[in-house]
């Protein structure tokens, strides 16, 4: 499982045209699922992100959390980043996850992180999405398990 995680001042996403998802500050995630992704990965991602400190505390430095600053999350599924560029010059995608399990995945992602009582917004699974981002900083972090 892959999830780029981006700390924004607002992000947004539309499908054909119309917005289904907006926050303000708080952070903007793309999820990937990979074959033989579960739960667990599920679990402690979800644990990571809402608990990564990566906003700024009074003195400037990354020490606060979404949860400590009542962010908002905007989740979006993006299978590309399943993706393996290592050979030739197409991307190739035998490591995403099937539709119907990546799904399920995605689903238990944003449920884990509707338990933290922050805003959370989502994108539509499968679609033919347009991502607006203000990120801040620039602040991005990819993380893996």
């Amino acid at each position: 499982m892959k999830i780029v995680v981006q700390r924004v001042l607002r992000s947004s996403v539309s499908v054909d045209g119309e917005v289904i998802g907006d926050i303000g500050r708080g952070l903007m995630i793309l999820f990937g699922a990979e074959k033989g992704d579960g739960d667990e990965a599920v679990n402690a991602l979800a644990d990571k992100v809402l608990n990564l400190r990566i906003f700024s505390d009074d003195e400037g430095k990354m020490n606060r959390s979404c949860i400590d600053i009542e962010g908002e999350i905007l989740v979006v599924s993006q299978f590309t980043l399943a993706g393996d560029c290592s050979r030739g010059r197409r991307p190739g995608f035998d490591n995403a996850a099937p539709p119907e399990e990546a799904e399920r995945l995605y689903k238990n992602f944003i449920k884990k992180l509707v338990g933290s009582k922050l805003k959370i917004q989502e994108g539509r699974f499968g679609a033919d999405m347009q991502v607006d981002i203000v990120n801040d900083g620039p602040v991005t972090f990819i993380l893996e398990r």
